[in-house]
This record gives structure tokens, sequence and C-alpha cells, in this order.
């Protein structure tokens, strides 16, 4: 039984198409996978900013509650 062209044509156009549909899903996967990548880090920043940040925040606290209690106890008026 001789081979069929235009099933033979058929087959040949679905497997381009596969494979470009293919090609493209791992090209969007890449940039998907690298734009991840790239929030990761940010959000990795981001955990840096706010840990320096509650650490001055908790300095500025204890500065504040120093110098609250050596108020306490004195006269405004006594210089």
């Amino acid at each position: 039984m001789p081979e069929d062209p235009i099933a033979h044509s058929e087959l040949a156009a679905l497997t381009r198409r596969f494979e470009e549909v293919a090609a493209q899903n791992d090209r969007e996967f890449g940039i998907i996978k690298s734009d991840l990548t790239a929030v990761r880090l940010q959000i990795g920043n981001l955990d840096q900013k706010v840990e320096a940040l509650d650490k001055k925040i908790d300095r500025n606290q204890a500065q504040i509650i120093e110098l609250l209690t050596q108020l306490v106890g004195q006269r405004p008026d006594a210089d």
C-alpha cells in the first residue's frame, strides 16, 4: 500500500506546529523562571531593609526610654 502524500504532509505540518509550540513554551518558561528569580532577589533585599529598619526603630525606642527615665523625678523648674 503506497504512502498517502496528503496524510504525510498533514503529519509533517502537525509535527512542525507541535515543535513550534514546544519551543515557545520553553522560551516563556525561561522568562517566567527569570522573573521569579528577580522577584526572589528583590524580596531578599526588602527583608534586609526591614530588618535594618527594625533595628533602627529599636535603638530609637531605647534612646527615648533612656531619656524619659532620666527625666522622671526631675523638677522642671530646677536648673
